[in-house]
């Protein structure tokens, strides 16, 4: 029963800290504090097993690799959780810059500095069709009446 009370409320805690904004140096320092906490709390039940497995015993669960697993279900979900704001905060980043630069590449297309997107690929197509591109439009060249070039490099003996 007490574990299940500590689950809940470890699980609350995580969807309160979650749900804060992110960006503050204080924020931040306490990650770390939990960070140092966790990897001693780790160690230790590393170096001294039996800890854990009395920690386990006095809140109701039957074995210290139980509590582990749940601690590792806990911090699981606090990763996700966090991976999940991340990637929607680089996502109305990505957004605001696609605007900015849509907005300036339009006004120096306005300002007449770079072209349009439209002039640039007619351009190209001019270039693909151009007279003097006679290969490129996939004919093959006309055979010569003169000998045959010798590749380069390469003497006849």
């Amino acid at each position: 029963m007490l574990i299940q009370i500590i689950l809940l409320a470890a699980i609350g805690w995580v969807a309160v800290v979650l749900n804060r904004s992110t960006g503050d140096a204080r924020h931040q320092a306490i990650r770390r504090l939990l960070l140092v906490a966790f990897i001693l709390a780790a160690a230790a039940s590393v170096l001294f097993p039996s800890i854990l497995s009395r920690l386990a015993n006095l809140i109701g669960v039957g074995r210290g690799a139980d509590l582990l697993l749940y601690g590792l279900v806990i911090a699981f979900l606090s990763f996700i959780a966090t991976s999940f704001r991340r990637m929607n905060r680089m996502q109305s980043q990505l957004t605001a810059l696609a605007r900015e630069l849509t907005l300036a590449r339009a006004g120096l297309v306005d300002a007449g500095l770079v072209p349009d997107a439209a002039s640039v690929a007619t351009d190209v197509a001019d270039v693909a069709h151009a007279p003097d591109a006679a290969e490129s439009d996939g004919a093959l060249p006309e055979p010569s009446d003169g000998p045959a070039p010798e590749a380069p490099g390469r003497a006849d003996a």
